[in-house]
């Protein structure tokens, strides 16, 4: 690539300006930097904007739209300031292919390349917007449930902690048995509250809607609480770059490590950890060759329906699970039942049912259409391009639930196989599982939490019309309610579960008739009491009082 016949504009303060030029101009392989439009010999081929601390989102929005109208078809690109008083969702709705909060210069080189090759650059070092203060959940929430939410949010950062002393165990056994049983009684309390106090959105610690998912994803080497980040790159604007940049960010936050934010318990938590992390890399692994070879099908885009797409789709999951638990497990690996060894994975697939579908996960086609057929995607009521920061981590978002929840499934089948073949529990599970009487334990209280969710939970998310997502983020898995229409599944339910529904429906029926009882009682008792009794007792207090001063007043009679 050439470096001296095409032309960068940077626009920036005069003194700034000058170094940068002056540094991107000491790279070979740098274009020429011009300062001001009129010295510009032929038309860009990159536009630099370095943004003012002071700018407002309007001002900002209607500058950029007057640069890519002016300078079209060349890209923007911004440079933010470390302090901006912008938030990262209003960032984030701007139409601009580059976006540098506070680069350092081999930063701001790659990224000009890659703008310059068709890519697209978002790199955000700090969440960028004034920090809430400690009384807007107050004021939010009301005092009640602000002090439930501190609570749940007190107990979720000491299971972390302790959760992170524990991986991995440690050598001596009473502090291991002293912290085993402070996470007990922790997910106990939290548990309790929820059950007693807490709704299904206020029990989801740190859950936001879809349109925020983009706050707080941890970069490599940073800090959840003070070096938030979001970074994204794709070298090209196209399904097939997406799909790569939600797979590596997927996979890095799957190398660094998941802890569990979900406030249940997972079954995933009972695999070893290193089981764990190939049991989510070859989920990874196999949906990227699905998504290949749905690509590779011989009918164009515009001859394959969506139907055919969908039915593709879930013919293949069987497949794809089966692959995953035998890259996970081994082909060759053969463990010990009974006096003879039986090959690992034969027996699994034997054993476990992957035919089983999972009725919370959304329309694949939500998924499928902008990575296999590069359609837009619609974010908040807008339709935007498959490579659009907002739109990319929706995608990533709908990516880590099926990643989760399929992972989910067949560790459920794992622990179940576990139960009788106990070689198998030193191979899979975690080393506190080995015990016959914890591998029971759990597996009751996996079987027990998805009763509850199937026959409780999940009408109530129905008819609120919610749907409940799991998404890597900051090194943990945390859930997310979306929400959406949910009317043609509500229809679907069976007896039970529309008894739970009927309830609900109920209760918001006689809600507003029992409030306004109850505060007709409230007035009337309010009358009784202070027109009615109040009035008397201040009628037999007066008439003592004044008996009382005659009383007192009157002199004792003399003798004659």
């Amino acid at each position: 690539m050439s470096s001296k016949n095409v032309e960068v504009l940077l626009l920036a303060p005069d003194l700034l300006g000058e170094s940068l030029a002056l540094q991107l101009s000491m790279e070979a392989d740098t274009c020429t930097v011009r300062l001001r439009p009129e010295q510009l010999n032929q038309h860009p081929c990159l536009v630099i904007w370095s943004v003012d601390e002071q700018i407002g989102f309007g001002a900002l929005r209607r500058e950029l739209l007057q640069l890519n109208e002016r300078w079209q078809p060349a890209p923007v690109l911004l440079l933010l300031p470390a302090q901006l008083n912008l938030s990262e969702d209003e960032l984030l709705q701007l139409d601009c292919p580059g976006l540098l909060q506070d680069p350092d210069l081999p930063s701001l080189r790659e990224a000009i390349t890659t703008l310059r090759e068709g890519g697209r650059v978002l790199r955000l070092r700090q969440s960028a917007g004034p920090q809430p203060s400690a009384s807007t959940p107050a004021a939010t929430l009301g005092l009640g449930q602000w002090l439930l939410v501190s609570g749940l949010q007190q107990i979720s950062h000491d299971l972390q902690v302790i959760e992170s002393l524990l991986n991995p165990p440690p050598e001596h056994l009473l502090l291991r048995l002293l912290l085993e049983g402070r996470c007990r009684e922790l997910r106990s309390a939290r548990n309790l509250l929820l059950w007693l106090w807490g709704p299904l959105q206020v029990g989801l610690v740190d859950a936001v809607p879809l349109g925020q998912q983009s706050r707080t994803i941890l970069e490599e080497g940073g800090d959840s609480h003070h070096q938030a980040s979001t970074a994204i790159t794709l070298r090209e604007r196209n399904a097939t770059a997406v799909w790569t940049a939600i797979q590596e960010r997927l996979q890095g936050a799957v190398n660094a490590g998941l802890g569990n934010g979900t406030g249940s318990l997972l079954a995933m938590e009972g695999l070893n950890p290193e089981r764990r992390r190939d049991l989510l890399l070859a989920l990874l692994q196999q949906l990227d060759q699905v998504m290949a070879r749905l690509r590779r099908e011989e009918m164009e885009p515009e001859d394959l329906h969506a139907a055919a797409l969908t039915d593709s789709w879930h013919a293949l999951q069987p497949q794809l699970r089966r692959q995953a638990l035998q890259s996970m497990t081994g082909s060759y690996v053969r463990l010990p039942q009974g006096d003879s060894l039986q090959p690992v994975t034969e027996s699994l697939l034997t054993q476990a049912d992957l035919q089983q579908a999972d009725e919370e996960l959304p329309d694949p086609r939500r998924m499928l259409d902008p990575l296999v057929l590069d359609q837009p995607v619609l974010v908040d009521g807008q339709l935007l391009p498959a490579h659009h920061p907002r739109a990319l981590l929706q995608l990533e978002t709908l990516v880590s639930n099926w990643l989760v929840r399929t992972a989910e499934l067949i560790s459920g089948e794992l622990i179940s196989a576990c139960g009788d073949w106990p070689e198998l529990r030193r191979y899979l599970l975690n080393q506190h599982l080995i015990s016959t009487r914890e591998l029971e334990r759990l597996r009751n209280q996996l079987n027990h939490q998805n009763r509850w969710q199937l026959w409780i939970q999940r009408p109530i998310r129905l008819y609120e019309s919610r749907r409940l997502l799991y998404r890597l983020r900051a090194g943990r898995i945390e859930p997310l309610i979306l929400v959406e229409p949910r009317d043609s599944e509500l229809k679907q339910l069976g007896w039970w579960q529309q008894q739970v529904a009927l309830l609900l429906e109920a209760r918001d029926a006689i809600a507003p008739q029992m409030q306004a009882l109850v505060r007709t009682i409230g007035d009337l008792m309010v009358v009784l009491l202070t027109q009615v009794v109040g009035r008397a007792i201040g009628l037999i207090g007066r008439g003592i009082a004044q008996g009382m001063g005659r009383s007192l007043n009157q002199r004792p009679a003399g003798r004659g």
